[in-house]
């Protein structure tokens, strides 16, 4: 098979690095650390407008109903700016687990209403499951989806008591989340909110490693500038066999894991029956570059990379969150194993 991008899907990535270059500089990166949400309304209103905010949105509500494979170089190119915004969180997990949602009244009422207010960059989401003890960007979400017992609820920040907590990361806010369940709440029971559940888990892993190919991506290219910029025994120390190897096997790494994620959004849009399996491959691989780019990047740099001062503490600490996010390395490797053998 033949798997490439088609002209649209390419063009969109491109629009959004132009916007990236203009609206999403360290300079905007560091406003956002700094600020009380952790990133900008402003430009995820723009965003919005551009589509980006509402791709996964049904057209019925204000969307472009369009899928993951639509999505992941967006995901990727959200990574390589350091994009402080929760686009994975609201467009790959919450507008699709909210489209899926079945139950009907009410719940069906607001689901689709905060579809409506993704679509139009009026509301972001972040989601959380039973077992994370912190739920990533939390604090600064308006919609919050939460797993209790199986089931999948929803709920306004303003109906659940937040404790924020630190985060290596400053554009994440986690925060532990108090919530009880109520019949106000369930968005999706029984056996429909174990697939729900699994597939929004399944993008969560494979968009988490989209975000992580591009942010080693943006590493790896910071340390080859660098590597020409600087100067030992009167020659640029990128011209160093030594270093010339560190970043040619990081970029290998890169290169590897890319593909990966790619087929992975492809097996989840057409709900392949290795999906999960291929989500974990991508994670596992997405991750080792990323935490690869980061060392290597570290090392290229030097004394002057661990400074506050240099903007690469902003992608080796998102690599270094994003890594550990929704299972490690180790975790989806047993996963893919598992998978291999029960064929």
């Amino acid at each position: 098979m033949h798997f490439a991008f088609d002209e649209q899907q390419l063009e969109f990535r491109a629009q959004l690095r132009a916007f990236a270059d203009k609206q999403c500089t360290p300079a905007d990166i560091r406003l956002a650390w700094e600020s009380d949400l952790g990133w900008s309304r402003q430009r995820w209103a723009a965003l919005a407008e551009m589509g980006v905010v509402g791709l996964t949105v049904p057209a019925e509500r204000g969307g472009l109903g369009l899928g993951l494979v639509d999505l992941v170089l967006l995901l990727e190119e959200a990574g390589r700016a350091g994009l402080p915004e929760p686009l994975l969180e609201t467009t790959a997990l919450a507008a699709p687990a909210l489209a899926a949602t079945v139950i009907s009244g009410g719940a069906r009422t607001r689901a689709d209403g905060w579809l409506e207010q993704i679509a139009r960059g009026e509301a972001a989401a972040a989601v959380g499951m039973s077992w994370m003890p912190v739920v990533p960007g939390a604090a600064a979400a308006d919609v919050l989806l939460l797993e209790r017992g199986g089931d999948l609820h929803g709920a306004l920040r303003q109906d659940v008591q937040i404790e924020p907590r630190a985060a290596l990361d400053g554009t994440r806010r986690p925060a532990v989340v108090h919530f009880e369940p109520s019949a106000p709440s369930l968005l999706v029971a029984g056996q429909h909110a174990h697939e729900v559940l699994a597939g929004l888990r399944d993008r969560a892993v494979m968009g988490t490693g989209a975000v992580l190919v591009g942010v080693a991506d943006r590493l790896l290219s910071m340390a080859a500038r660098y590597a020409g910029e600087r100067v030992q025994f009167g020659k640029p120390i990128g011209s160093f066999q030594a270093v010339k190897h560190l970043l040619a096997d990081a970029l290998v790494r890169v290169e590897f894991a890319r593909p990966a994620v790619y087929r992975a959004a492809w097996s989840l849009d057409t709900g392949h029956r290795d999906a999960g399996a291929h989500a974990s491959m991508a994670k596992a691989l997405a991750s080792d570059a990323a935490t690869g780019a980061a060392r290597a990047a570290l090392q290229v740099h030097g004394a002057i990379g661990y400074t506050w001062e240099h903007d690469l503490h902003l992608w080796m600490k998102r690599a270094w969150a994003l890594a550990a996010a929704w299972g490690d390395a180790p975790h989806h490797r047993a996963r893919v194993l598992e998978a291999a053998l029960g064929h």
